[in-house]
């Protein structure tokens, strides 16, 4: 590991400095999973070697929970999943993900020792548990993750102090990682990168991290690469700065930020951009009118009825209550959009789960229209190589692809692609996606370009023989 180099940083304890010069998309370093589990929810429908999404999962015939693509993932998965197989059965049940990782994890270091990689950086001895910090709910939680998991655990494996056990439990708890399906688009597991956990927060990062799931397709083992994360750079970083990421979305309020900070990784912000509230007047502010502004009662009026819209369309939308959805939303923006300004974080939230509503329902016209007006306010707030902007901009290249509209699509599409050769790379399977989009449309546009109505007579007949798929169920959005 001779990119980075561990040093005390001001007020934060350790961290990670550049021990060279980065460009945007040059990878820092990449690291190996300790160990990772599938979450709870969806077990049944991920592998659990590879983390892939499958319609049809091969269950392991012994516990009958892990999940796998077919004999060579679970061939592949057998070594971190052979000891967790036998305690399923004898423990008669499957325990949580929490639990399930914590076991992952022990059993590794019982055979490994403390250092798994020769790049590791850290032990997890030295990683912080925060047990001291947390609140007295997440304690009672803890303990009955601790008292579940000593029943889970093997008499026949190594035991261990109620307080080794205890501190795992911490480290997952402030140190996991989310671990996404393939494509990058949804969460389906936890995992821990010791490495990784060395890397502290900022508001504005100038790295990213994205999954790469490696490749684990070959019939023979021997040629499979690892599932690991990779640290990105977003743009030049200067050899001895510090290595930063966002732990939360910079899209919320810096009060907000520093609320889910404090709560989830116990410690108190002071970035510039929390320090000086940047971009929240524009987050949260009004529109401006020919120099003209809202009075601060009309715009808060109009933040606190799209407030409570939110709550209402979040209900509809669980209830699958999708033409309920686009009725509030309407109503919600006909009424606060002349009022507040094109990147208060209310209105992007209706805009994008209108778009994204529309889109599943097949409303192309008008899903593109509210997509072009997110991403639109995206580009105001958010980082210009943020991966969230990357992937809204792809979102929205698809809708206007979907409504017909070439060119903006196209312009859409390449400037996903940008951003998604910086955060994921060229390899990575949601940028080899868009590279193939962004052909496909270069393609289409140019035929647009020479003879319009030529172009739409040949897209109607090619959707008439090959109806378009329709888009993912709208998701949970958070208010």
């Amino acid at each position: 590991m001779e990119t980075v180099a561990i040093f005390d940083s001001p007020g934060k304890g350790r961290g990670l400095k550049a021990t060279k010069e980065f460009w945007a998309g040059d990878v820092i370093f990449s690291e190996a999973s300790i160990a990772a589990v599938v979450f709870d929810s969806l077990a049944e429908r991920i592998c659990h070697s590879c983390f892939r999404r499958q319609e049809k999962l091969q269950r392991c015939g012994q516990c009958k929970f892990a999940h796998y693509c077919d004999r060579t993932c679970q061939r592949a998965g057998w070594a971190e999943h052979k000891l967790e197989c036998s305690a399923i059965k004898a423990y008669g049940k499957v325990p949580n993900e929490n639990i399930r990782l914590v076991a992952r994890i022990m059993w590794r270091l019982d055979k490994e020792g403390s250092t798994v990689s020769d790049m590791q950086l850290t032990t997890l001895d030295e990683l912080e548990d925060h047990i001291a910090d947390m609140p007295e709910d997440d304690l009672k939680e803890l303990k009955v993750d601790i008292h579940n998991f000593l029943d889970y655990w093997p008499h026949n494996s190594k035991q261990h102090t109620i307080d080794d056990i205890s501190h795992i439990f911490g480290v997952i708890n402030c140190n996991g990682f989310s671990v996404s399906d393939q494509r990058g688009l949804q969460a389906v597991g936890v995992g821990l990168f010791p490495n990784l956990c060395l890397v502290n927060h900022d508001c504005w990062p100038n790295c990213t991290v994205i999954l790469n799931h490696g490749n684990q397709s070959a019939v023979n083992t021997m040629f499979h690469s690892q599932r690991r994360i990779e640290l990105r750079a977003l743009g030049k970083i200067a050899e001895g700065e510090e290595l930063t990421v966002a732990y939360v979305d910079f899209l919320n309020l810096s009060e907000e930020r520093q609320r889910l900070l404090k709560t989830q990784y116990f410690f108190d912000c002071t970035c510039e951009h929390c320090k000086n509230r940047i971009k929240d007047d524009i987050k949260i502010g009004g529109r401006e009118e020919d120099g003209v502004k809202p009075s601060e009662e009309q715009v808060k009026e109009a933040t606190d009825y799209c407030f409570q819209m939110l709550e209402k369309m979040e209900k509809a939308r669980l209830n699958g209550d999708y033409h309920e959805v686009v009725k509030i939303c309407r109503e919600c923006i006909e009424k606060t959009e002349p009022v507040l300004a094109d990147t208060h974080i209310y209105l992007l939230r209706m805009w994008s789960t209108m778009s994204e509503v529309q889109a599943y329902l097949q409303y192309f016209d008008d899903a593109a229209d509210y997509a072009r007006k997110m991403v639109e306010g995206y580009m105001k707030l958010y980082h210009p190589n943020n991966a969230a902007l990357g992937m809204a901009a792809m979102r929205a290249g698809v809708t206007h692809w979907q409504a017909g509209q070439i060119e903006v699509g196209h312009g859409m599409i390449c400037k996903a692609y940008a951003i998604l050769m910086i955060t994921h790379g060229p390899i990575h399977p949601i940028t080899k996606d868009l590279d193939a989009m962004r052909i496909q449309t270069e393609m289409e546009l140019r035929m647009f370009k020479q003879n319009e109505y030529v172009y739409h007579s040949m897209r109607e007949a090619a959707l008439k023989n090959k109806p378009m798929t329709m888009m993912h169920e709208p998701k949970s959005i958070k208010i």
